[in-house]
């Protein structure tokens, strides 16, 4: 069964603040991520990676005139949180997709402490949805 595991942010002043944690901090959230993925990669869960870029960067589009899309900066400043990035794996139940997620949420941040980070879980359709 494959699932997404999407990690969400908190957006504090609007970007994730990595860059004002101390080196010896930031060092250690990485090297957490890189076990869990080095784990997953050794069990052969692991399908796919993908870290996106800071809110700042982001783009909303919706269908204007035709031909003419309408673009707006994006998310919204009311968003609390951002979706950082996902996994996509392919485990044997949603019981060992959540533990993976419970692992992801609890990387260490400044000082060491656990950040928490709410990391939501999805099971990917196995077909196409029927068309209406």
């Amino acid at each position: 069964m494959k699932y997404v595991l999407m990690m969400h942010t908190p957006r504090g002043s609007g970007e994730y603040e990595y860059h004002a944690w101390k080196p010896e901090d930031w060092e250690a959230h990485l090297a957490h991520f890189g076990r869990l993925n080095a784990d997953l990669k050794e069990k052969g869960e692991l399908v796919d990676i993908v870290v996106l870029t800071p809110p700042a960067q982001a783009k909303l589009v919706r269908a204007g005139s035709p031909g003419m899309p309408v673009e707006t900066d994006g998310p919204f400043p009311e968003t609390k949180e951002f979706l950082a990035g996902y996994w996509l794996v392919d485990v044997e139940s949603a019981e060992r997709a959540y533990e993976i997620a419970g692992n992801a949420s609890d990387a260490p941040g400044p000082g060491g402490a656990p950040l928490r980070m709410l990391i939501e879980v999805r099971q990917l359709m196995q077909s196409s949805p029927p068309v209406l």
